[in-house]
């Protein structure tokens, strides 16, 4: 499926990997929809795709975490263009911090925003899509497979998005809608400095190598290309394969490598 004069509906889209995927899907010649809580941003971003790549772009302030926001997104982009093509999920936060240290209202934030926001946009715009055959996107983690030490509340928000997608691509085998779980690894991006810590706060730092990592730009074009090539799973990274194979094959020597790689990031929580 070429992404040319398709509808495509990006959350999370004002930074990071979701800001890439507009990018990208507008230089393949599509119409893009930015939605974010940043809307001042938004409307930079949107003008600059429209200049720059001669295509149609929209910016709409959605707060995932709000089911009507996720609702009125959807009607935007239907009264706006008329049809949706393309759905991705990108929306999501990160925390930092372990869990009998955590407070609660930290988890509660990742569920409402990581599952909860896939779930809302996913149900407003599924009818959209059964329509046009197109695509539901998730861009999960490799957290969603491997439970992450400090990372509690973000690994079950994206296994909890994995068995949403995966249940939801079963119910749609014969609909002709299109489900793709895109499972990036250590990406490049802002979400470490916006994670959570132990009070809800945002860290405001990264404590891992981030020049070691894939860019968005990067993991926006594996993305696209799974898109076009209706892939059902994209797991990034050598790192990333290798820990889902050993999550199945050897799963208790994958948990003192975790152990390992996570005493060694900055200010570390393990000891």
């Amino acid at each position: 499926m070429k992404l040319n004069d398709k509808v495509i509906v990006i959350t999370g889209a004002s930074s990071g990997i979701g800001k890439s995927l507009a990018i990208e899907c507008a230089k393949r010649g599509a119409t893009v929809v930015l939605a974010a809580r940043q809307y001042v941003t938004l409307c930079v971003i949107t003008q600059d795709i429209e200049r720059r790549y001669q295509t149609k772009a929209l910016a709409v302030q959605c707060d995932v975490t709000i089911e009507d926001d996720c609702a009125q997104l959807i009607k935007q982009t239907l009264i706006t263009f008329g049809k949706i093509d393309v759905l991705i999920n990108n929306a999501g936060i990160s925390m930092r911090a372990l869990f009998k240290d955590v407070d609660l209202k930290v988890l509660k934030s990742l569920m409402d925003v990581n599952f909860w926001g896939t779930v809302y946009c996913t149900k407003y715009a599924l009818p959209e899509i059964t329509k046009t055959k197109g695509s539901i996107v998730g861009v999960s983690s490799i957290a969603g497979y491997k439970g992450l030490p400090g990372r509690a509340g973000y690994s079950a928000s994206k296994f909890a998005m994995n068995g949403f997608l995966d249940a939801l691509r079963v119910e749609n085998l014969k609909t002709g809608v299109h489900v793709l779980t895109a499972c990036p690894g250590f990406t490049a991006s802002n979400i470490r400095n916006t994670a959570l810590n132990k009070e809800g706060v945002e860290q405001r730092e990264s404590t891992l190598e981030e020049d070691k990592m894939m860019t968005a730009d990067q993991v926006a074009k594996v993305i696209v290309d799974g898109i076009e090539n209706r892939s059902r799973t994209l797991v990034l990274t050598l790192q990333g394969k290798l820990t889902v194979l050993l999550s199945k094959l050897l799963p208790a020597f994958l948990d003192k490598m975790v152990y390992n790689v996570f005493a060694k990031e900055k200010n570390p929580l393990l000891r």
